[in-house]
C-alpha cells in the first residue's frame, strides 16, 4: 500500500507547485470563483491615499470592487463622517484593530500601563459597535526583557477576562492575532491560549504574511480551525529576510513571495471560513488609485482558487 500513497502525495504536491507558479506569472487557474463562494475583499481605510475626504476613499474603494474596509479605533478625528461615508456607499466597516495595544500591552510590568491598555480595549470595542463592526483585532501581550513569557500569559488573560461582559454585552468578538510580539509562537499554545477563555466572544484573527517567520499557514489554519473569524493577507520572504533583514521580507508583492496560496486557501476552505465569514483584509503599504487597483486585482487572484 505504500507505494499508491505516496505517488497520490506526490501528484497532489506537484498539483499545488503548478498552481503557485501559475499565480505568479499570472496565469489563469481553474477553480471556484471567489464571487459563488461569496469570499469578500477587505484594505485597511488608511490605505487609501489621495482621496480629499473619507466619502470619497468609501467610493473609490467601492468602485474598485472592495466589499468591505477595517479601520483603527481612535484614529480619526471624526467617527461620523466615517459613518457618514458606510451609509451613503453602502461599503460596511467589518472590522476594527485596537489602537492602543501597542503602546499599553495588558502584559506591562506596570499595572498603570496595563490599566489603560484595558482602557483603550473597552474604547474600542464601543467604536467597534458604532462603526457597525462585529469583530475587534488585539494583539493582547509582548514578551521583551521586561516582561517573561508566563507573566505575559496570565497578565493579558487576566485583563481580556475583565473586558468579556462588555463584549457580550456588545455582541463585538474580540479577536486574537498572531503578530511579531514573541507571544503565542505555536498554533497549539494559539488554540490553547484562545480555548481557555471558554467564551464565543475571544476567538482568532490569523494574519498569513507575520506566521512566515516561524511556520507555515497553512498548518496554523487548520489547527486553529473554526477559531479564525477574520484573516489578514499580506506576503512575506524568507529570502529577503535572511539577506537583507527580517522586516524586508514583507516588501513583496502579493503572489511574489514565499505563501504556498493553492495550499493556504484549500485549508482554509475546509475550515468552513469561506461559507460561515469570507472577509479577507490586505494588510499591506497602500497608495492612490492605481496602487489600489492592483491590490484588488491581485487579491482577486488569489480568492479564485
Amino acid at each position: 500500500m505504500a507505494e499508491p500513497i505516496n505517488r497520490r502525495r506526490f501528484l497532489e504536491n506537484a498539483a499545488i507547485v503548478a498552481g503557485t507558479a501559475a499565480l505568479r506569472a499570472g496565469s489563469p487557474v481553474k477553480a471556484e470563483s471567489a464571487a459563488r463562494r461569496k469570499l469578500k475583499k477587505s484594505v485597511g481605510l488608511y490605505m487609501v491615499e489621495g482621496s480629499e475626504s473619507v466619502l470619497d476613499q468609501f467610493k473609490l474603494l467601492k468602485d474598485l470592487g472592495f466589499d468591505g474596509v477595517e479601520v483603527t479605533g481612535g484614529s480619526y478625528s471624526s467617527r461620523d463622517e466615517i459613518v457618514a461615508a458606510r451609509d451613503k456607499t453602502g461599503l460596511p466597516i467589518h472590522s476594527v484593530v485596537v489602537g492602543s495595544h501597542w503602546k499599553y500591552p495588558l502584559s506591562d510590568p506596570d499595572p498603570e500601563i496595563r490599566e489603560k491598555g484595558l482602557e483603550g480595549l473597552k474604547h474600542d470595542l464601543g467604536e467597534a459597535k458604532f462603526f457597525g463592526a462585529n469583530v475587534i483585532l488585539f494583539v493582547p501581550a509582548r514578551v521583551d526583557e521586561r516582561t517573561a513569557y508566563d507573566e505575559a500569559y496570565t497578565r493579558s488573560q487576566e485583563g481580556i477576562r475583565k473586558t468579556l461582559p462588555l463584549a457580550e454585552k456588545l455582541g463585538i468578538t474580540i479577536l486574537i492575532e498572531n503578530v511579531w510580539n514573541n507571544f503565542l509562537l505555536s498554533p497549539l499554545e494559539a488554540v490553547r491560549y484562545v480555548d481557555e477563555f471558554n467564551s464565543p466572544f475571544v476567538k482568532a484573527y490569523f494574519d498569513v504574511g507575520n506566521i512566515m517567520l516561524y511556520g507555515w499557514p497553512e498548518h496554523w489554519i487548520r489547527i486553529l480551525g473554526k477559531r479564525i473569524r477574520r484573516i489578514h493577507i499580506k506576503e512575506f520572504s524568507r529570502r529577503k529576510a535572511q539577506d537583507e533583514g527580517l522586516w524586508k521580507g514583507f516588501e513583496v508583492e502579493l503572489l511574489e513571495g514565499d505563501n504556498n496560496w493553492p495550499a493556504i486557501m484549500k485549508t482554509v476552505q475546509a475550515t468552513g471560513y469561506n461559507e460561515e465569514i469570507g472577509w479577507y483584509t490586505a494588510e499591506i503599504p497602500g497608495g492612490d488609485r492605481g496602487r489600489l487597483q492592483a491590490i484588488a486585482e491581485r487579491m482577486d487572484r488569489i480568492l479564485a482558487i
